[in-house]
């Protein structure tokens, strides 16, 4: 079977290293030896120079916290072409999602219709950087501003990218990321934080941690979003092996762009100035009946693409309905090519193969 992706598993021997040092510490949660670690290798490597970063459990209390400190309660102006979390932390933080429709070449929120959809119970802009590829994020920085408004990315998909030659976490008031096990690095399930303001990163330090303020003392309202040691080790283990991931990556994307038949099909544009990740290969059939033929012809030979993202957000069943007409065409017409360290040059070429010959 080739599925959409696979994890990377770094030898287990490498791992059970980092295990060991936890099982010789004792120490198995509440921020021990190995956190500390990965979170001090990971602004190295993200080469952070305005923002800090604190490590979480999973990829979406990151989005759920910033979402209590900064919404307010009030309007959240969103994408409807995302993961279903970007859409499902506003409503469980009881804020309101205001969907903005996307830009038809980028997938990125339309940043020219933002300011429309701005009202007296907007309070944040929570945008979706699209498998990696950043949103128009000065564009978005200007309409915060003018209107007072916090800014929060959702950069699920952006390890390792950089914009006009900053790590993409270095931008908005709060930058979210995912370490889950299909993501390019990752701790098995896990995500982080990033934050400019000191102030802030404070305040979701307690807010990750129930809101702790010392042992015995409350600084404020938390819940429990701490990232194992176990966790921890699996991250020290994937990350020296990112530079042959991406390059691995890289490759794969290569092959397909000079294999496929873009006759019939679109490719996402990215966004001048970007250094991407290579995190997903997302294509773009004609019409949704060209997407679920090739989806066909592919499961057949055990080969599982999918439909990142479908349905559109503004769709979901307890949102407000609202159209997005260039987000519902992007998701009925949208596939995603598996795209995996270690997918054989043969499977690639079946791949293309099957997509062209359509």
């Amino acid at each position: 079977m080739i599925p959409v992706t696979k994890s990377f598993l770094p030898p287990i021997s490498e791992y059970m290293a980092q295990i060991q040092s936890a099982y010789a510490n004792e120490w198995l949660t509440n921020r021990g030896e190995l956190v500390l670690e990965l979170e001090s290798k990971l602004r190295n490597y993200l080469a952070l120079e305005t923002s800090d970063l604190l490590i979480t459990t999973n990829g979406t209390i990151p989005l759920q916290i910033a979402l209590k400190l900064l919404g307010e309660g009030g309007e959240v102006i969103t994408t409807p072409f995302s993961y279903v979390a970007t859409t499902a932390a506003i409503v469980w933080e009881n804020c309101t999602p205001v969907f903005v429709d996307i830009h038809p070449e980028f997938l990125t929120i339309d940043e020219s219709k933002i300011e429309a959809a701005i009202t007296k119970k907007t309070t944040c802009i929570l945008a979706t950087h699209v498998f990696g590829n950043p949103c128009h994020v000065e564009a978005i920085e200007a309409i915060a501003k003018k209107h007072h408004l916090k800014v929060i990315y959702d950069a699920a998909h952006c390890f390792g990218v950089s914009y006009k030659g900053k790590s993409i976490f270095e931008y908005g008031d709060v930058s979210t990321c995912s370490f889950h096990a299909t993501k390019l690095f990752h701790t098995g399930e896990g995500g982080a934080i990033f934050c400019k303001e000191k102030q802030l990163l404070d305040k979701v330090y307690y807010s990750h941690n129930f809101g702790h303020d010392g042992p015995l003392a409350f600084h404020g309202l938390g819940i429990n979003g701490k990232i194992s040691e176990l966790q921890a080790a699996m991250g020290l283990a994937v990350l020296p092996y990112m530079g042959p991931i991406l390059e691995a990556r890289e490759k794969i994307v290569s092959f397909y762009d000079k294999h496929l038949d873009f006759s019939q099909i679109k490719k996402i544009k990215i966004r001048e100035d970007t250094l991407w990740n290579y995190s997903y290969y997302p294509i773009l059939f004609k019409h949704e009946e060209a997407l679920l033929g090739a989806q066909q012809r592919l499961n057949a030979l055990d080969i599982f693409p999918r439909r990142y993202f479908y349905p559109s957000l503004n769709s979901l069943p307890y949102v407000k309905p609202i159209t997005c007409a260039v987000s519902q065409d992007i998701a009925a017409r949208v596939l995603c090519l598996p795209l995996y360290v270690g997918l054989e040059k043969q499977s690639q070429e079946k791949i293309a193969s099957i997509i062209n010959n359509g």
